[in-house]
């Protein structure tokens, strides 16, 4: 067996968007850090791909809009390269009365539907903006003595109640209530409702009308404007990857984990597949909870209560991702094609999508977000081609039969793709669709869950992953979670390693 002559302070599994904000945290702290990936490339789901000769797109999330402001600033993402070539992207809802909106404008409504909006969009952003404190905090436990920040809370509790009393009713009245039936008693355009549905549910396993599915939508109200990053996904790995460096952090890529090392009941190290071992005092772990707690650890280091915790996250992926090669410039009935393109034409539109995953059966009719990034730059597809990447809702994650899944699905978005743009499918040079089984093969994400685990309200704050290890650090002292199954979740964030890194230097400084 190998050893590395290298010793660590802190080793740091997973090379995504939370374990470079871990890394470089911790570093920054004036611990010496490895961290290590599996791939041969850094950035997890960040990342851009070339998935035809000259076609390249973001290989999961395309836009970004929930990056945490404490991570730009913290690792000075701008001075290591990190650029937008859209900062305020606007979205264009597809269909034969087209929609637009940008931040929460929106054109072609009537009067009293702008009014009625203008209402509901002022009250949702005052709840969205109350809550999104939590996501820069750890989440607090309902327990004596577990190390809740008294002080912190106790100032969100004001910031609460100084809505007033109307709206601090309505707030609580709202915050456990479907978005349907809260669009649908405020608004009257299907357009409208449509898309705020939408993305209520981008990346759930939910449909618009779940129990307590629009605490989703103030999650996504707080991620601030829609913007696209130049080079797409990777490059905001990439900026990550040389501030992790510039704070003296030691990044490995192909370097795979076998196993968390255990000695006297305390994580001391990790064992790698090629046979070598690394020690440090300080394990935390970046990629999936489950996949951490079940195959890493098992009941090596936890009881069969904790094992049965874990197998019982729900990891559902509702969400494909489809990319598309095309020969020539595609017309979506006049559409700007550097707008986030939506299809989804109402509320009930996206409710009868997510039906038939409920059984594992594909959806005749999906919903999807569209970008096309060869519209935003050049390099992203030949001169004259395109690039088309979309996010299709919704998708069966665990079929009877895979293969038919995927090609019924995939039928089924080109059919719906050429009601929107005639003419599309003569385009197609190639095609990639990647059900949510193969991005659990390709990225490591559980059920194939961008968020390594179901953001349900049953799944948030103190009870993510689960009661008892939602404040970052596990019952197997000195192992921790950074990763986007911890709070606040998933999204191209780095909130989950960067609140785990400052709880370490809190608990352990």
């Amino acid at each position: 067996m190998l050893s590395s002559d290298r010793a660590s302070d802190a080793i740091v599994i997973g090379g995504g968007t939370n374990g470079l904000a871990c890394a470089t945290r911790l570093a920054q702290s004036g611990r010496k850090v490895t961290l290590l990936e599996s791939a041969d490339h850094i950035g997890g789901g960040a990342v851009t791909t070339e998935f035809a000769p000259g076609y390249r797109v973001s290989g999961l999330a395309h836009i970004l809009h929930m990056l945490d402001p404490r991570v730009a600033r913290g690792m000075a993402l701008d001075k290591h390269g990190l650029t937008l070539i859209a900062s305020n992207l606007s979205t264009t809802l597809l269909g034969n009365d087209p929609l637009v909106m940008t931040g929460q404008r929106v054109s072609g409504l009537s009067s009293t539907d702008q009014q009625a909006w203008d209402a509901l969009s002022t009250k949702l952003t005052r709840f969205a903006n109350a809550l999104a404190p939590f996501r820069q905090m750890t989440p607090p436990r309902p327990a004596r003595g577990v190390g809740n920040d008294l002080a912190k809370l106790a100032r969100l509790g004001l910031n609460l109640r100084r809505m007033g009393q109307t709206d601090f009713r309505e707030f609580l009245r709202m915050i456990l209530i479907n978005v349907a039936d809260v669009l649908e008693d405020d608004l009257t355009d299907d357009r409208l409702m449509g898309l705020l549905a939408f993305d209520t549910m981008l990346g759930a396993w939910l449909g618009p009308r779940s129990p307590n599915s629009l605490i989703l939508l103030l999650n996504r109200l707080s991620g601030g404007a829609l913007t696209l990053p130049r080079g797409g996904m990777g490059a905001v790995a990439d900026a990550m990857a040389q501030s992790a460096q510039a704070a003296g952090v030691n990044i490995r890529t192909n370097a795979n984990v076998a196993r968390i090392e255990i000695t006297t009941d305390r994580a001391t190290g990790v064992a790698l597949t090629n046979g070598e071992t690394l020690t440090a005092g300080l394990i935390v772990s970046a990629i999936n909870p489950r996949t951490t707690f079940e195959n890493l650890v098992g009941p090596r280091g936890f009881d069969t209560g904790l094992l049965r915790q874990s197998r019982n996250i729900r990891s559902r992926g509702g969400a494909a991702k489809l990319h598309l090669a095309l020969t020539g410039t595609p017309d979506f009935r006049g559409a700007d094609l550097k707008s986030r393109l939506v299809i989804a034409p109402s509320v009930n539109a996206v409710e009868n999508a997510f039906n038939p995953v409920k059984y594992n059966e594909v959806p005749a009719h999906p919903v999807m977000e569209i970008i096309l990034p060869s519209a935003h730059e050049p390099g992203m597809a030949p001169q004259g081609h395109h690039s088309l990447s979309a996010v299709v809702q919704f998708a069966p994650h665990a079929p009877a039969d895979p293969d038919r899944a995927r090609s019924t699905m995939l039928a089924n978005i080109l059919t719906t793709l050429e009601d929107h743009a005639p003419g599309i499918g003569a385009l197609i040079a190639r095609s990639e669709l990647l059900m949510p089984y193969d991005i659990a093969a390709r990225y490591g994400m559980q059920g194939g869950n961008w968020h390594h685990g179901e953001l349900a309200v049953e799944q948030m704050l103190f009870l993510r992953p689960f009661a008892g290890v939602s404040q970052y650090e596990t019952p197997l002292p000195g192992l921790w979670l950074a990763g986007a199954g911890a709070h606040p979740g998933g999204g191209i964030s780095g909130a989950s390693g960067w609140n785990a890194a400052e709880r370490i230097i809190k608990v352990q400084p």
